[in-house]
């Protein structure tokens, strides 16, 4: 695989596959403390503005489902890149068309070109060999970037890099690079703290991890299917019923996998009914575990004090709801007060750390949930695959 720095990047029109898909707020803006994605990609756009290149940006936003949606419009990113930058960013309006290919064909060195929402088109995420050589014919190199979605088999992930020489981003390097060190070298004691809802998009993350890692913990809704695997009462509790049979087969009683004891139990997930701090084992059939209990934190904080590298990945509990997110953020701060090596994915999780302003404590923000399981988990990610 080639990297930036393998290529002369003087006056050629660079390809940037990034992810910018980040919220946008009641008024269309992207909030300040959720523009996290756009940051992390600065390097490599600062990188190839010294490099004297000429510089397209892909991206996508949200779920257009193939269709032009008004509100998922790039043009708020742009904003915000700008404002990042300091710079001009010239937004087109379209990916294709006629418009874009004269714009292009007068790129100068220096300049930023974003081109509309990659999801407005079908092809995209289709993987139209069509879309993608279309798109390929605007640049001389490309660079893959986006870490985000490198697990989807898209077109502009993996069909442009049949037609350009191509190469990872500096952020892209870096996450390769931080995830295979974590896996490959970690300093021990290892500690995989894995939440969320659906133990269907974790189960073999889990399952490398209880042969890597020194501590697994687990916590969320995904802990709800374990429990119920294990056969004990849940009550109302979210499980994927589909995955309990799958679930069971995990070594359940292997010392390093640590389930919450106690919960905090309502028979209202909204937080205008009263809740308990009920044992695990002693959920009644109306209610719903919602958030860890005070006994779990302390479990889990002891194990993540006494680590050397922590893992996070999906939140403890339903964190929407400010009665059911303690126990979410005390883990955060266990996480960014230990003195060992911090890595941090998943969109909730982040989130959370970036409003309890606990951003700089984390040692890795990985920018891609899914991306950053698959990889862990050793499966190959589409977009890398493509670069090789």
């Amino acid at each position: 695989m080639k990297f930036l720095r393998d290529f002369n990047l003087k006056d050629k029109k660079v390809l940037v596959r990034v992810d910018f898909n980040v919220p946008l707020g009641d008024d269309l803006e992207v909030d300040s403390s959720e523009d996290w994605r756009i940051e992390a990609t600065l390097p490599s756009i600062k990188y190839l503005l010294d490099q004297g290149a000429k510089i397209i940006l892909l991206t996508h936003l949200g779920r257009p489902n193939g269709q032009v949606v008004e509100n998922l419009r790039l043009d708020p990113v742009a904003k915000r890149l700008e404002e990042l930058l300091d710079r001009k960013i010239i937004k087109l309006d379209n990916c294709c068309g006629q418009e874009v290919e004269d714009r292009v064909s007068q790129i100068k060195a220096g300049e930023i070109i974003l081109l509309e929402n990659l999801r407005f088109y079908p092809e995209e995420k289709n993987n139209d060999n069509k879309f993608a050589k279309q798109l390929a014919s605007y640049g001389e190199i490309y660079v893959n970037d986006a870490f985000g979605v490198a697990h989807r088999a898209h077109a502009s992930l993996v069909g442009i890099p049949k037609y350009l020489p191509s190469c990872a981003g500096l952020l892209l390097e870096k996450e390769m690079t931080v995830l295979s060190n974590v896996l490959d070298k970690p300093k021990r004691p290892l500690t995989a703290i894995i939440g969320g809802v659906k133990i269907s998009t974790k189960i073999k993350v889990i399952k490398r991890f209880l042969k890597e890692a020194d501590d697994v913990l687990l916590g969320g809704a995904l802990a709800n299917t374990v429990l119920a695997a294990k056969g004990i009462a849940v009550g109302r509790s979210l499980i994927e019923e589909g995955m309990v049979e799958e679930t069971q087969k995990l070594e359940l009683t292997d010392i390093k996998l640590h389930l919450p004891v106690d919960a905090i139990a309502s028979a209202d997930p909204s937080g205008k009914r009263d809740s308990r701090i009920a044992p695990i084992s002693n959920t009644n059939e109306k209610e719903m575990i919602l958030d860890i209990g005070p006994d779990t934190n302390e479990l889990f904080k002891l194990i993540i004090s006494q680590s050397k590298t922590i893992i996070w990945n999906g939140p403890m509990g339903l964190i929407e709801v400010d009665k059911f997110v303690q126990g979410s953020k005390k883990i955060a701060q266990a996480v960014a007060d230990n003195d060992g090596y911090s890595v941090v994915g998943g969109g909730d999780s982040i989130v959370l750390i970036e409003k309890m302003g606990l951003f700089d404590k984390i040692d890795h923000i990985s920018t891609g949930g899914g991306s950053m399981l698959q990889f862990l988990a050793g499966d190959k990610l589409p977009g890398i695959e493509a670069l090789k």
